[in-house]
């Protein structure tokens, strides 16, 4: 019998951030295509709730606390993975923050708290992880549009934090690719339905979708997960270094 197209059967999935939005969403999608889960945040009593949903679709999942902000609770977890599973086979670098403040008021506290969790979080996790995969593994950072380009909000914290991991993205993967055998990935949201958009405002968010989205509409967060779920797959085994971007066209304006 042949094997599905972007099976995950058989593979250990870590994602990071996984108690709302993008994460939960990761979670369905990659447990509905065979993954094991460990599911990681710092709010853990939600994490529970994700766990039960890895869980109904047969897979075995674990939950705990994990704040990447910290290289060694960043350790602890993935060796917690290697140690449940016996191995770790994917990586998704979801745990994220924004804010949308003023550079002239953007104090150091707000800038740093921003970089440390999206860009400093993807590393300190990437390199603990790394260390534990074999080759054929693959680890999906989260990035952003804007990390590209700009959107009329004052997010530079969260912009500059966004166009690091794409630089992050293509060393790593540059490092990895040979003396490792680990495919490292971005994709690049455009404006979906999360904790973060829905701080903004329904008149921004309206502008914003019919100045720069040609497929006028917000993305659905299973069109989000779809692109980590084929880079997460051995379908993908090709492909290293890119920035995909799921944006609607956003980055075509």
């Amino acid at each position: 019998m042949s094997t599905p197209f972007f099976s995950l059967e058989g593979k250990v999935c870590v994602i990071t951030g996984a108690s709302s939005g993008f994460g939960v969403a990761f979670a369905d999608r990659l447990a509905r295509a065979g993954a094991d889960i460990a599911l990681g945040a710092r709010r853990v009593e939600r994490l529970e709730e994700t766990k039960k949903l890895v869980e109904s679709y047969g897979r075995r999942a674990l939950a705990m606390y994990l704040d990447v902000t910290d290289p060694e609770s960043c350790e602890a977890f993935a060796q917690a993975t290697f140690e449940e599973f016996g191995h770790l086979d994917v990586l998704v670098n979801n745990a994220g923050v924004g804010t949308s403040v003023p550079a002239i008021r953007e104090t150091p506290e707000q800038f740093s708290s921003v970089v440390e969790t999206n860009l400093h979080g993807s590393y300190w996790m990437s390199q603990s992880c790394g260390r534990l995969m074999q080759p054929g593994s693959s680890i999906i950072n989260i990035g952003s549009v804007l990390g590209v380009t700009t959107a009329g909000l004052p997010q530079a914290a969260y912009a500059a934090s966004k166009a690091g991991i794409i630089g992050l993205t293509r060393d790593l993967a540059q490092q990895w690719a040979t003396r490792r055998g680990i495919r490292v990935n971005a994709i690049a949201p455009g404006y979906f339905p999360t904790e973060m958009t829905s701080e903004y405002s329904p008149e921004y968010l309206e502008k914003i979708r019919s100045t720069r989205v040609p497929m006028d509409r917000m993305g659905q967060l299973e069109e989000c997960a779809a692109g980590v779920h084929f880079l997460a797959s051995d379908d993908a085994s090709f492909i290293t270094g890119i920035l995909l971007p799921i944006d609607g066209g956003l980055l075509t304006t």
